[in-house]
């Protein structure tokens, strides 16, 4: 009986992975909305889903490119999905897209390229070197505890790239339509879209409107208040009275950038009470319409 028992092979489990967070959402959207709505875009190898909707006044006013926080949806109740359907009503065509996944394992792989190579040395030589050592490394420690990073530049840089090649494909599909193109990002997508436009691409937005940008690393962050200042549209910057310190806290370095570069068609804009609010959509939906009439 003992041998019997010993004898049968003990295997462990498969491995099985969990479904990534966009193939949750792309099954949400594919059952809970219309087909019509629903448009397949390809970026590079990369297929995600975009949602349509037309304008639906007398007169076509342009595009408007709707890009939801990192880890959120086109249809999230924070007021892509009110702003989708709304703008529809003011005379613009909506896509909102899908973003996607973060890569938290995201990491700078180390150059071998850069390792110095070992050097021998002699007794003397190193006496005469370690003074010179010791000086060094009091020089090189810090004085202060610089704040540990929320994210690092790696996941970030990697979620950027997924993002621009994303909304560059959707930047192709919207230029069918025509009129004035405006862009509406929300949080660390609204972040890395800013840095992007920062760097002088050759697409022509016409308007750029950030809801609750940031950066969620300390230093990037603190960098987007100069970057804010550098984006070639016209520039909308909202933000909620309840949003974190890391956003708070850099306002008023934006406005400081924003005089020494002198960009005149930059303003900013403060919403009170939470966002998922009905009145709330409306006064964001307000705010966004006013600034675009001054603009065309």
């Amino acid at each position: 009986m003992c041998t019997l028992f010993l004898s049968i092979q003990v295997t462990a489990a498969e491995h099985i992975a969990p479904p990534t967070l966009s193939s949750i959402e792309n099954n949400d959207i594919e059952r809970l909305l219309p087909n019509d709505e629903i448009k397949s875009i390809l970026a590079g190898e990369t297929e995600f889903l975009s949602l349509y909707s037309e304008y639906m006044s007398a007169d076509f006013r342009g595009v408007v490119l709707l890009i939801p926080d990192w880890q959120s949806v086109p249809t999230n109740n924070a007021g892509m999905s009110f702003l989708r359907k709304e703008l529809n009503n003011l005379g613009y065509t909506t896509y909102a897209m899908t973003v996607p996944d973060i890569d938290w394992q995201a990491s700078k792989k180390p150059d071998s390229s850069t390792e110095m190579p070992a050097e021998t040395t002699t007794p003397d030589a190193a006496t005469s070197t370690e003074p010179a050592t010791a000086d060094m490394k009091k020089n090189a420690e810090p004085h202060y505890v610089n704040a540990l990073e929320k994210v690092t530049n790696e996941v970030l840089d990697n979620y950027k790239i997924n993002l621009i090649a994303r909304f560059n494909a959707l930047y192709q599909t919207a230029m069918q339509e025509p009129g004035n193109v405006v862009v509406i990002a929300q949080g660390t997508s609204a972040g890395v879209l800013l840095e992007h436009y920062a760097d002088f691409p050759e697409q022509r937005v016409d308007a750029f409107i950030s809801l609750s940008s940031y950066l969620p690393n300390t230093k990037r962050n603190k960098d987007l208040s100069q970057t804010t200042s550098l984006v070639t549209p016209a520039l909308l910057d909202i933000y909620y009275a309840n949003d974190s310190n890391d956003i708070l806290m850099s306002l008023k370095n934006r406005q400081r950038w924003v005089n020494r570069n002198a960009k005149f068609d930059y303003r900013q804009r403060q919403l009170f009470g939470l966002r998922d609010q009905p009145d709330q959509h409306a006064r964001l939906t307000k705010e966004i319409d006013g600034f675009l009439r001054r603009l065309f």
